[in-house]
C-alpha cells in the first residue's frame, strides 16, 4: 500500500469549484485548503502505478493549475528498511568495547542521514 499527499494549486476564483471536485472524486481524499487556491488531498494506490492514474485523475480536474507530491509513504519499502534494521547489528561492536576510551571515539554525524548497516560496519572496519 503506497499513500502520497499531494497540493493541488488553483487560482482562488475556482477554489470552491476545485475543492467540490477533489471531494466528489473518487481518486483522493480531501483534507484542507486555503484562501491562495492551495489544496491538500492524499492518494492511495496498491503501487506507484496506480497512485500516478490518481494523480493524473486529480491533474486533468477543470482550473487545476498544478498537483505535486509532497510526501510518500511505501509499506513495501518500509518492510524492506525494517527488515534490515532487524537482521543487522546496528551498535558498532567499538561502543561495546570497553578498552576503547570514551575520547577515542570518532564522531561521524547524524545517523537520520546515513545507512545504519554501512554505518556499523564502517566503524567496526576502522574501529573509531
Amino acid at each position: 500500500m503506497n499513500i502520497s499527499s499531494i497540493v493541488v494549486q488553483t487560482l482562488p476564483k475556482y477554489l470552491d469549484e476545485v475543492v467540490q471536485n477533489l471531494k466528489d472524486c473518487k481518486a483522493c481524499e480531501y483534507h484542507i485548503h486555503d484562501e491562495l487556491g492551495r489544496i491538500i488531498v492524499t492518494i492511495e494506490g496498491k503501487n506507484v502505478e496506480e497512485e500516478l492514474e490518481n494523480l493524473r485523475v486529480i491533474e486533468n480536474i477543470p482550473h487545476v493549475i498544478s498537483a505535486d507530491m509532497q510526501m510518500a509513504y511505501s509499506e513495501e519499502e518500509l518492510n524492506e528498511h525494517m527488515e534490515v534494521l532487524e537482521n543487522s547489528d546496528v551498535v558498532p561492536s567499538m561502543l561495546n568495547d570497553e578498552t576503547i576510551k570514551a575520547e577515542d571515539i570518532v564522531y561521524n554525524g547524524d545517523l537520520k542521514k546515513k545507512n545504519v548497516q554501512g554505518f556499523a560496519k564502517h566503524f567496526d572496519k576502522i574501529g573509531k
